[in-house]
């Protein structure tokens, strides 16, 4: 029974997605629910699974195709119980063999030939038997003979070269120093392209400041151990950025809206995203409310979102929305940077690395571990003014985390 392969249907935000690399290739069977398909669209990889044991028929958009949303890309053969592998001793329709033909080609033409499946690919590519080289008993021929034969002999394919299956030109100048051409994934693409736009469509400025974040660290060595132990997750710092914000946003809403048209749409919820960096580019996984979750959900939340980017198992529901974002390029070492918008955000806050520094506190000079932070935001929404005070909030509840719990 021959079955029908489509893509995934996407929601309305994904316009389409691309072919990055077909797992599994024609004949080849495959078992139930493992992965015959990636297709990549602007926010995720999105994976196509066997229905039931199987194998693949015909490919009909190969790797580097764009498809739209649940657009057929192959035929699908269903393993029934009755099928068996063939065998040529049990072969009830096979013609007996010639033998008063003394030429070598004819016998071995007749000796050559398998089953059914083998002739009737044979016949369909207009390929003789002599043509093949078969690896079965006795000389003769298998289904995944011709298949070898037919991808030996095919002509260079023009398709454009995908990252998936690692297609790169090389090429080599006299001096010996080499290049290699990639094409760009889909998503990194995206992410040029919107990085692009914001800069251009935007009134983007920056603010700085830098917080003393040994309160925090106070508490982190005084409750870690107990909080994970109470709620199975570490006592990290972003779920106190996350807290942060959601009281600044509270205070600031403004911060939390958006330009849609000619209209400022002002959100009633804190869905912050939390920038991630992955091996096919940045993602921003959001929290959604994340107003009514204490610290412990927050950082569960967190977690999850890591180990799923981690795994590649992000969902487009998981990265669409958001109201603001937080991006920790402190992670890698940045000491201080300017974070670009994720439109149509009006506002996105800059963590970065924690370095000792020595600082003047009630009037002495002492060593603390600061961090710098960044703020930037949209000027045609967000006056100079609102983004300082905004800020401001965000340093003062993380220098005294108390407020966090008392809510002011």
């Amino acid at each position: 029974m021959t079955t029908e392969i489509k893509s995934p249907t996407f929601p309305e935000s994904v316009a389409d997605g691309t072919i990055a690399n077909w797992v599994k290739q024609e004949g080849e069977p495959v078992k139930q629910d493992e992965v015959i398909a990636e297709i990549e669209t602007d926010k995720v990889v999105l994976e196509v699974v066997a229905p039931f044991d199987g194998t693949i028929v015909k490919i009909l958009k190969p790797a580097g195709e764009v498809v739209q949303s649940a657009e057929l890309i192959a035929q699908f053969e269903q393993q029934t119980a009755q099928q068996e592998p063939v065998n040529e001793a049990k072969e009830p329709n096979k013609p007996a063999e010639v033998t008063v033909e003394s030429t070598p080609v004819s016998s071995s033409s007749d000796a050559k030939e398998n089953g059914p499946a083998t002739k009737k690919l044979l016949k369909e590519h207009n390929l003789k038997a002599e043509e093949v080289s078969g690896s079965g008993k006795d000389g003769r021929i298998t289904k995944a003979d011709v298949v070898n034969h037919l991808e030996d002999t095919a002509p260079p394919s023009p398709a454009p070269a995908t990252q998936s299956t690692q297609a790169a030109a090389k090429t080599s100048a006299p001096s010996g120093r080499h290049e290699e051409r990639v094409p760009m994934s889909r998503l990194r693409s995206t992410i040029a392209k919107r990085l692009l736009a914001v800069k251009q469509e935007t009134a983007m400025l920056t603010t700085f400041n830098e917080v003393n974040l040994q309160p925090i660290k106070d508490l982190r060595a005084k409750f870690g151990k107990d909080f994970e132990a109470e709620h199975g997750v570490k006592l990290g710092f972003m779920g106190f950025f996350v807290l942060a914000a959601v009281h600044a946003l509270k205070k600031f809403p403004v911060v939390n809206a958006s330009i849609d048209g000619s209209d400022i749409v002002y959100h009633g919820y804190q869905d912050v995203g939390v920038a991630v960096s992955t091996d096919r580019g940045l993602v921003v996984p959001v929290i959604r409310d994340a107003d009514n979750l204490g610290l412990a959900d927050v950082e569960k939340s967190i977690l999850d979102y890591s180990i799923k980017a981690k795994d590649g198992k992000l969902s487009m529901a998981d990265m669409e929305g958001g109201t603001f974002t937080i991006s920790n390029g402190g992670v890698f070492g940045s000491l201080l940077s300017t974070p670009i918008l994720n439109a149509p955000q009006t506002a996105i806050l800059g963590m970065h690395t924690i370095q000792d520094r020595p600082i003047a506190l009630n009037g002495e000079v002492v060593i603390r571990p600061m961090m710098y932070l960044a703020m930037s935001y949209d000027h045609r929404l967000l006056d100079g003014k609102e983004a300082v005070a905004f800020l401001i909030a965000i340093k003062d509840q993380l220098e005294s985390p108390e407020k966090l719990l008392l809510n002011i």
